[in-house]
């Protein structure tokens, strides 16, 4: 209940604070390319119920590409897209998804279909949460798409090391998972943010 409570509240708290940065982000995005400003992907939620995520669109709109792995270098990424994505913008609009209720502040980050389907046992206890924009599998692999653009092949490297670290990552924040700790992941994520836009 308070962790609903809290979503709902800062939710639209950040929709106001950041009403001006959707504004500039769809010019941006309508300037540089064709297509919506919005991207709406089906993720798995809570109790393997699916949802639509919404994004600010960061790639080239192609109806034949089927790899739900990105990587750093992914040619798809427009040159706004490839800010957006780097400073984590391109996220802000799932503040409605945790404003209608499919998705929290923090939790397990939502799969696509066919990766719930690879939980088994235990771990499928993840699907009891919430799906969040940030976790702390989130923080560990931050730099995922770069990760990913390093090795040889992305997608083997995803499924044998990336997917089974943030299962238990997500697993050990099923057991262990109070508001505190929502706070301190929150507080994580806005540092690295932080970091990056003056990095720049």
């Amino acid at each position: 209940m308070v962790k609903r409570i809290f979503d709902i509240l800062f939710s639209i708290i950040g929709l106001i604070f950041f009403s001006p940065c959707f504004l500039l982000v769809s010019i941006l995005i309508k300037a540089d390319s064709k297509g919506p400003v919005f991207y709406l992907q089906e993720r798995v939620g809570r109790n393997g119920l699916s949802f639509k995520i919404i994004k600010f669109r960061s790639m080239i709109t192609d109806q034949n590409h089927n790899s739900t792995i990105t990587t750093a270098n992914d040619n798809r990424i427009t040159t706004i897209g490839k800010i957006i994505r780097k400073l984590k913008i391109d996220e802000l609009p799932e503040l409605i998804n945790i404003l209608i209720g499919n998705m929290s502040f923090v939790g397990p980050r939502p799969d696509v279909p066919g990766y719930a389907d690879l939980l088994k046992g235990e771990d499928r206890l993840i699907l009891k949460l919430k799906p969040g924009i940030t976790s702390l599998a989130s923080l560990k692999y931050i730099n995922e798409e770069a990760i990913l653009a390093s090795v040889e092949d992305p997608i083997r490297y995803n499924k044998e090391v990336i997917f089974p670290d943030k299962v238990k990552l997500n697993l050990n924040y099923y057991y262990n998972h109070n508001i505190w700790i929502d706070i301190k992941v929150i507080f994580a994520t806005v540092f690295y943010i932080l970091k990056k836009i003056f990095e720049n």
